[in-house]
């Protein structure tokens, strides 16, 4: 991780599970971002925006690609973009600093532009949605 992205320090490491803390800026007229990374060996990670909050765009909507924890949905899990055998650094990492761009480009246009597959809210009653949202991986220039 630290090679890939200095920003991010080991926070813990203990009973195969680790988390990773740290700044990360998806480009340079961008945002800087305080994120954390948490891994269970064999589980996928779950990244956190912790500053500045994500927030509703200015038509009031609520922030997309999100889990109901508000962890960021980077990949479709059923296509199997990531699995244990997949460094974090080199997919994890970058498929956030892509989320946080689309992020930004939803507050200023109120567009998602990062594809993806958008689950319909479920409706109150209905047994809940199997759709989860997706980011496409970052191409390195």
């Amino acid at each position: 991780m630290r090679e890939h992205f200095p920003g991010i320090r080991l926070e813990s490491w203990r009973n195969g599970r680790a988390r990773w803390v740290g700044e990360i800026q998806p480009g340079e007229v961008c945002s800087v971002y305080e994120v954390r990374v948490d891994y269970r060996l064999r589980r996928a990670p779950k990244v956190h925006v912790l500053k500045p909050e994500l927030e509703r765009n200015s038509r009031d909507e609520t922030v997309p690609h999100r889990y109901s924890d508000g962890s960021l949905c980077l990949y479709y899990p059923r296509h199997r973009e990531w699995g244990p055998e997949s460094a974090i650094a080199e997919t994890i990492v970058p498929w956030t600093c892509e989320w946080l761009y689309y992020y930004e480009l939803w507050q200023a246009t109120g567009e998602w532009l990062g594809g993806g597959i958008h689950p319909e809210p479920a409706k109150p009653g209905a047994p809940r949605s199997t759709g989860v949202p997706v980011a496409r991986p970052v191409t390195s220039t």
